[in-house]
């Protein structure tokens, strides 16, 4: 027969074990609720931003100041970002390539309007030659006339071709010129009508890269690594990589607004952008603004509870998203307007500005406000995860002077969005100045007075 003092005994160890097992796991759920946030130091003149998740692999980038906001030329940039990983004075770009698969790494190059990215994924225990790697690149790559000509010329001419078809990508170029005109109102990519070999020579890349891979211009960005393991190799191999260039500039954004149409046969599209403060000044308004117009279900098989895609459901072939692009020292929250009929396209611009308007009459439910705020959360938080576009804000932000982005601030911002929040903000976006651009059929899309828009 069990004793009454060992049935206690039990009990108490019971509930010890009980009490430890409940902490642990407040303590992981803590954890988890408080991502890791970038952290940003300099080592041997180079602009160090890293965070460690302690996963089995690393994200490592060269996030350079030379988007197109930046090329002196235009094809300067796309150029660059095409000379990437090939020769160096130290290796070939085939020897590159099987080192880096026998490794099982990968290796990636692109650019925004204000970054080059040249990106390597690799398990974490290779991070002494990716980081040697991506030193030579930006210090010791050739520039070999031939490669241009053979290599990187045919690859552009591809790329123009796919632009020039893609009628939402330039309705996005349009807009953006006509909201900024220079600066990032430069074309994201060179189209066919762009004169390419009037500019773009191995020699003015060279002169390019001089500038763009100036210590001064790029940040080293990681995921998946310690400061310390990380300045150990930065201190070896960048220091050995002298580079005589000076950071490149760009005039500070000013906002312009206006409209412009471009007749296209391959499709329609219509783009209607409001200037935001972008990263200089972020806002979670805008952001939940975003999420609320939103246009596109997180739910398979439902059309969501996004007004955009409430507004779409209305309107047979044409599709309408909401997007903020935010950049150093301006934004645009753009909607963003596609479809084969350009009537149907046309009808889709007028009931997405209708949609902007009722929000700016202070018709958006309190439900719909709460799911915004936690989608805006959500959208945020996991952009800042491996594999995503965390890495280059990282270093857009550090290389501007930017705060990187910090996940416990950015819960209590968007918590702090309320209905008349984003009331005020629809309303001073509905009466400003808007940026419009239609692609397609002219005849029939609409110019911005037909939708109600003052450009």
């Amino acid at each position: 027969m069990i004793s009454r003092s060992a049935v206690s005994r039990a009990s108490q160890v019971a509930l010890r074990r009980q009490s430890c097992a409940q902490a642990q796991s407040r303590g992981f759920a803590a954890a988890a609720s408080t991502p890791a946030a970038f952290e940003a130091t300099e080592v041997s003149g180079v602009s160090v931003v890293s965070k460690d998740a302690h996963g089995p692999s690393t994200k490592l980038a060269i996030v350079a100041k030379a988007g197109t906001r930046y090329q002196p030329a235009p094809g300067l940039t796309a150029g660059l970002e095409g000379f990437a990983f090939k020769n160096t004075l130290k290796r070939s770009a085939l020897r590159i390539t099987r080192e880096t698969e026998l490794l099982g790494g990968q290796l990636t190059s692109y650019h925004t309007r204000e970054a080059i990215v040249l990106e390597a994924n690799f398990l974490r225990e290779h991070l002494p030659y990716f980081t040697e790697l991506l030193a030579e690149v930006v210090a010791e790559t050739k520039f070999e006339e031939h490669e241009l000509a053979e290599d990187i010329d045919p690859v552009l001419h591809i790329k123009q071709a796919k632009y020039s078809a893609d009628d939402l990508a330039t309705a996005l170029d349009a807009a953006h010129a006509v909201a900024f005109h220079t600066g990032l109102g430069e074309a994201l990519n060179p189209s066919t009508t762009t004169p390419l070999s009037s500019y773009l020579s191995h020699t003015s890349v060279s002169q390019f890269a001089n500038s763009a891979y100036a210590r001064s211009n790029f940040a080293l960005v990681a995921d998946g690594a310690t400061q310390v393991a990380l300045s150990k190799w930065v201190d070896q191999f960048f220091k050995k990589s002298p580079n005589s260039g000076s950071a490149l500039t760009s005039a500070a954004s000013k906002y312009y607004g206006g409209q412009h149409r471009i007749e296209s046969a391959s499709g329609n599209a219509v783009v209607i952008a409001f200037p935001t403060s972008g990263l200089k000044a972020p806002d979670a308004t805008v952001e939940v603004l975003t999420a609320l117009l939103g246009g596109e279900s997180s739910i398979k098989w439902t059309p969501g509870f996004t007004l955009l895609s409430k507004a779409a459901a209305g309107v047979h072939g044409a599709q309408i998203v909401a997007r903020n692009l935010a950049y150093s020292d301006a934004g645009l929250l753009t909607l963003q307007v596609t479809g084969q009929s350009a009537a149907a396209v046309r009808a889709a611009a007028d009931a997405a500005v209708k949609v902007l308007k009722t929000v700016a009459g202070g018709s958006a439910s309190k439900e719909d406000v709460a799911k915004a705020i936690a989608k805006a959360r959500f959208d945020a938080l996991t952009a800042q995860e491996p594999g995503s576009a965390g890495v280059t804000a990282a270093g857009t932000a550090a290389l501007h002077g930017l705060k990187t982005f910090q996940p416990a601030e950015a819960s209590k911002a968007y918590a702090g969005v309320t209905a008349e929040k984003l009331t005020t903000l629809a309303k001073k976006l509905v009466d400003g100045k808007a940026s419009f651009a239609a692609v397609g059929d002219l005849h029939v899309l609409p110019f911005a007075e037909d939708v109600g828009l003052t450009v």
